[in-house]
């Protein structure tokens, strides 16, 4: 109220005065980055009491490989006729030995087929080289992400003591997500490692090495598909200069019935601004013509990593949030593999996955899911999501909240452009892209949510209505409310008119939820939403839920009588 009665106290003054309002507006969004950090702030340090154990949701769960069929309440519809896929951590100890951290778990694979209103249940657990080993020797012998192997406690020191310099080995424990290529599914996670698999069956069916087709360390688990079955993904590699973001293509048809992913190619490696400490990354945007990465200051300290083992240290170990460093946007034409030479930047903030990216009046808009807390992943520790009362409260207020950002970065400029000024001509967006002295674009956010998100404490697992919006204008995103440190709401956003509906249950905590569109649906919304909603309760079946994506409200749940563990990502296959 004060700047708006300002403003109008100097409008009415003489020319000098007009002088001085035309700095006041230059001033505005830096007074309105001010204003945005503040209120981040207050969002990121919400304060929740009394929260419930959810201890039984990271716990080790057995396996479900016989098909059982569901108790439907409600209604599924009868167009809805396919495979819910779903992959995450399932088994948290071999013997005497336990995982640190939630991402180390076992590959569970779930299964839920519908077809003309039932619903069937399986899962399985991936049958990895690392499950088998660690089965047959009964103990943890392939480290994971949060979790050292420790030597083989037969041996006697000298030959403990030696192992320690020995390469470790690299886990092909894929618990992440579901990806395809070349019509195949596979299962990934940020190793140079997937696992092919039968969704029918859920059975494994090869091991695929990236390694093998292109110079890449590994690869994340998010890549994005053009409408002819191309894919995009992106991966690292290290070598004595430093480490490199690669931009990797893979062809949407096989030449050979045998193929996994022949044919791939990095067709663009943007180098590390830092060398031997490259960012971490999760996803990557994409629109029509280009591959958006973010540089951001969760920092890989490759050397700590190389030589975890040496001293003893998990891998995560060596990796650490360095807010000093601001964000980059690296842009890249997909047709060429050209690096634009545009210097995007922006403060620093943590991002897992982008919600979508599109072209508009000669800008790129890139939404994402944003974090200006980037310590996140050291908390998923087994030990913190286990606990109960004073001490679980304590560590869900230290996790910093996720919320959606929008950010515009104008393609086209040239050094004629005005130092100062906004760059962005898109009216709808309140997104800047100001040029500074040294020729850098700073990019500042638009929010794509309104106050109320706060309560929810934020959203994660973004997903869209892929199929016929990725790399398009669009209105609508679906994702998981955090009031807790896994999710416990649903929540469709209109990122247009800033509003949320929400849908959630009392002990409760659906997972990501899928987008499957309705036959012949011509509206973005027309469709359903389905999620897996788990809980503690021993007297609560966990269930399947389909929801009215339209308007959100409840369709029909399908019950199943079996323990499951929360898991991350999964898919939706017609039949």
């Amino acid at each position: 109220m004060f700047f708006q009665i300002f403003l109008h106290f100097v409008s009415n003054l003489s020319t000098i005065a007009m002088g001085f309002l035309s700095v006041v507006v230059r001033w505005i969004p830096v007074l309105k980055k001010y204003m945005e950090s503040t209120h981040q702030r207050k969002a990121i340090f919400s304060k929740r009491e009394r929260l419930p154990c959810i201890a039984p949701l990271v716990a080790t769960a057995e396996e479900t490989p016989q098909i059982i069929s569901a108790r439907v309440q409600g209604r599924f519809p009868q167009w809805l006729r396919g495979y819910l896929l779903r992959v995450g951590p399932g088994k948290f100890e071999f013997g005497k030995d336990k995982y640190n951290h939630w991402f180390d778990g076992m590959a569970l694979l779930h299964q839920f087929r519908m077809e003309k209103g039932t619903v069937t249940y399986r899962s399985k657990f991936l049958q990895s080289d690392t499950y088998k080993a660690n089965s047959v020797h009964d103990r943890i012998v392939i480290s994971e992400f949060g979790t050292l192997a420790l030597p083989d406690p037969c041996k006697n020191i000298f030959e403990r003591f030696l192992s320690k310099f020995e390469l470790p080995v690299i886990t092909d424990n894929t618990n992440v997500n579901y990806v395809q290529y070349k019509g195949d599914y596979y299962l990934s996670t940020e190793t140079n490692f997937m696992n092919k698999v039968d969704i029918k069956t859920l059975e494994k069916t090869e091991k695929v090495d990236w390694r093998k087709f292109i110079a890449v360390n590994g690869a994340t688990a998010h890549p994005h598909y053009d409408p002819d079955g191309t894919a995009y993904n992106m991966g690292n590699s290290y070598g004595s200069h430093g480490s490199c973001y690669n931009v990797i293509r893979v062809p949407p048809e096989k030449v050979d019935l045998g193929e996994t992913i022949h044919g791939a190619q990095v067709i663009c490696s943007i180098a590390s601004a830092e060398g031997m400490r490259p960012s971490y990354y999760h996803s990557f945007g994409m629109t029509r013509n280009y591959i958006i990465f973010i540089e951001q200051p969760l920092k890989m300290n490759l050397w700590k990593v190389v030589t975890s083992k040496l001293w003893g240290k998990a891998f995560a170990d060596g990796i650490s949030w360095e807010p000093q460093y601001n964000t980059r946007f690296h842009v890249v034409d997909k047709r060429s593999g050209q690096l634009l030479q545009g210097m995007y930047y922006s403060k620093p903030f943590l991002t897992f996955h982008q919600i979508n990216a599109f072209e508009d009046q000669g800008c790129v808009v890139i939404d994402l899911c944003c974090q200006d807390d980037g310590r996140s992943l050291e908390v998923y520790q087994l030990q913190n999501l286990r606990k109960a009362g004073e001490g679980l409260d304590q560590v869900y207020n230290s996790v910093g909240r996720s919320f959606p950002r929008r950010f515009v970065l104008p393609l086209h400029v040239s050094l004629n452009d005005p130092e100062g000024e906004n760059l962005s001509p898109l009216s709808y967006s309140s997104a800047s892209a100001v040029k500074q002295a040294d020729g850098k674009i700073w990019c500042s956010y638009e929010n794509l949510h309104p106050e109320s998100l706060e309560d929810e404490g934020g959203i994660e697992f973004p997903q869209i209505n892929y199929g016929q919006f990725s790399g398009k204008k669009y209105r609508f995103f679906y994702g998981c409310g955090f009031r807790h440190l896994v999710g416990d709401s649903l929540i469709k956003v209109d990122v247009v008119n800033k509003t949320l509906t929400v849908w959630r249950e009392d002990g409760f905590y659906p997972s990501e939820p899928v987008f499957v569109p309705a036959p012949g649906a011509s509206e973005e919304d027309g469709g359903v939403i389905l999620s897996v909603v788990i809980t503690p309760k021993q007297n609560e079946n966990n269930f399947l839920l389909v929801l009215d994506a339209k308007n959100f409200e409840e369709l029909g749940r399908a019950e199943v009588p079996v323990q499951m563990p929360y898991g991350f990502h999964g898919t939706f296959v017609n039949i």
